[in-house]
C-alpha cells in the first residue's frame, strides 16, 4: 500500500467513525481512482456456501464495505488493550519464534512442535492469520496447537506485519503475490517446504489453512504450488484471481463478478458463516468451482445448524463446503482467547485436521 492510499484510508475511517459514510465513500473512491495499492482489511461474508449459489440479498453499498473495513481496522472483536495471548504449551512440546529467509524474502513465524518427539510427524500445517491478527492470536483463537498435539502435527504460523501491509493482511489481491516466481505465495510455499524438510515430513503431508485474507492466500497456494500442498482449508476466504487491485478487491468482497476467479485444484475444505455481511457468499462457490457426484448433509452444534456439501471436482479432488447458519466473520468453534473466533460450533479446526489426515 502506498502512502497516498494509506492517508486516504485513514481519512475515510475518520469520516466513518464520525458518522459520515458518504464522505468516507468519497474519500476511498478518490483513493481508488489513483492507487494500485490494497484495502487495509479483508473479511469474507458467506450467506450461502453452496457452489454456484446466487446471493439472495442485495450487494452492500460501498459505504457499508467502508464501514466494515473500519471495524476490522480497529480490530473489531479484540478487547480494548488486549495484548498477544500467552499460550500454554504441554510439557515436552515447544512453541518457538523463528525466522525463515529464502530466495523470495523473509518472515518471522511461530512453530508448534508436539511433545512426543519419538512419534513420526504426520504432517505440517501452514496457518495463515487474518488482518489485524498475529500468530499468537490466531493460534489462541483456532486452538490448532491442541489438535496438533493430539494428532502428531507440526504447525507453522507465519507473521504478516504492518511493514508489508498496513493492517497485517496477506496481500491476496496483488498479482505479484500470487505467482510461483516470487512474492508472498512463493515465500510461504518455500517456508512450508523448509519446515517439512527440517522435520522429515514425507511428501504429500504439507497443508495450508487460513482465515479471511489468510484463507484467500491459502487458496492461492493451492493454485501456485499444488505439488507442495496436499490440501487446503479456507475459512471465510476468496478464490485466487478474484481481484487484481483495490477496486476489484472491494467488488469481489461485495459479490461483484470476478471473471478471473479460479477454483481450487487440490483437495479443499471450505467454511463460511451465513451472517458475515462484509463479503458476498458467492465466493464460496467460486472457491469450490464445478463439482461432480455431490452429497448434502446437515447437522447442529450448540443450537447452530450447518449444511455440508461433499463432492469432487472434475479432476477428482475431494471438496467439502460448510455453510454455517447465523455465523459471522469468525473462526467457527474457536476460542474467545483469540480475535475473530466464535466458540459456537461446528469446530472448524477439528474438521480441517480430520480432512487433512484423510489424505493418507
Amino acid at each position: 500500500m502506498n502512502d497516498d492510499f494509506a492517508t486516504a484510508m485513514r481519512r475515510s475511517l475518520e469520516q466513518t467513525r464520525a458518522g459520515n459514510p458518504l464522505a468516507a465513500t468519497r474519500a476511498i473512491q478518490a483513493a481508488l481512482a489513483g492507487s494500485s495499492g490494497a484495502p487495509t482489511a479483508f473479511a469474507a461474508n458467506p450467506q450461502e456456501a453452496r457452489p454456484r449459489a446466487k446471493p439472495t440479498a442485495s450487494r452492500p453499498r460501498l459505504s457499508q464495505v467502508v464501514a466494515d473495513l473500519a471495524q476490522l481496522r480497529r480490530g473489531a472483536n479484540l478487547m480494548p488493550g488486549r495484548t498477544r495471548p500467552t499460550l500454554e504449551v504441554p510439557e515436552g512440546a515447544a512453541f518457538e519464534r523463528r525466522q525463515h529467509t529464502g530466495p523470495y524474502g523473509a518472515r518471522d513465524y511461530r512453530l508448534y512442535i508436539p511433545s512426543d518427539l519419538k512419534a513420526p510427524v504426520r504432517g505440517v500445517i501452514l496457518m495463515l492469520h487474518g488482518c489485524t491478527q498475529s500468530p499468537e492470536d490466531f493460534a489462541a483463537g483456532t486452538r490448532m496447537n491442541a489438535h496438533a498435539e493430539r494428532h502428531g502435527l507440526i504447525v507453522a504460523y507465519p507473521e504478516q506485519t504492518r511493514a508489508h501491509n498496513a493492517s497485517s493482511c496477506w496481500n491476496w489481491f496483488r498479482p505479484g503475490d500470487r505467482t510461483r516466481a516470487g512474492g508472498e505465495a512463493a515465500l510461504l510455499a518455500d517456508l512450508a517446504a523448509a519446515v517439512a524438510k527440517d522435520h522429515d515430513v514425507p511428501a504429500g503431508r504439507i497443508f495450508a489453512a487460513g482465515l479471511s485474507a489468510g484463507g484467500a492466500m491459502a487458496a492461492i497456494l493451492a493454485q501456485t504450488h499444488p505439488e507442495v500442498f496436499a490440501a487446503v482449508g479456507v475459512h471465510s476466504g476468496l478464490a485466487s484471481g478474484s481481484a487484481n487491485d483495490v477496486m476489484s478487491a472491494l467488488g469481489a468482497m461485495r459479490g461483484d463478478p470476478a471473471p478471473g476467479a479460479e477454483s481450487v485444484c487440490v483437495p479443499a475444505i471450505i467454511f463460511h458463516g451465513s451472517a458475515d455481511r462484509t463479503v458476498a457468499p458467492v465466493n464460496a462457490g467460486r472457491l469450490a468451482g464445478r463439482l461432480e457426484k455431490f452429497a448434502r448433509s446437515t447437522g447442529e452444534a450448540a443450537g447452530r445448524r450447518y449444511d455440508v456439501l461433499t463432492s469432487r471436482t472434475p479432476g477428482g479432488h475431494s471438496i467439502e463446503v460448510w455453510r454455517i447458519d447465523g455465523a459471522g466473520h469468525a473462526w467457527s468453534g474457536g476460542s474467545t482467547e483469540g480475535s475473530y473466533a466464535d466458540p459456537t460450533g461446528p469446530d472448524a479446526t477439528a474438521e480441517m485436521v480430520r480432512f487433512f489426515l484423510e489424505r493418507d
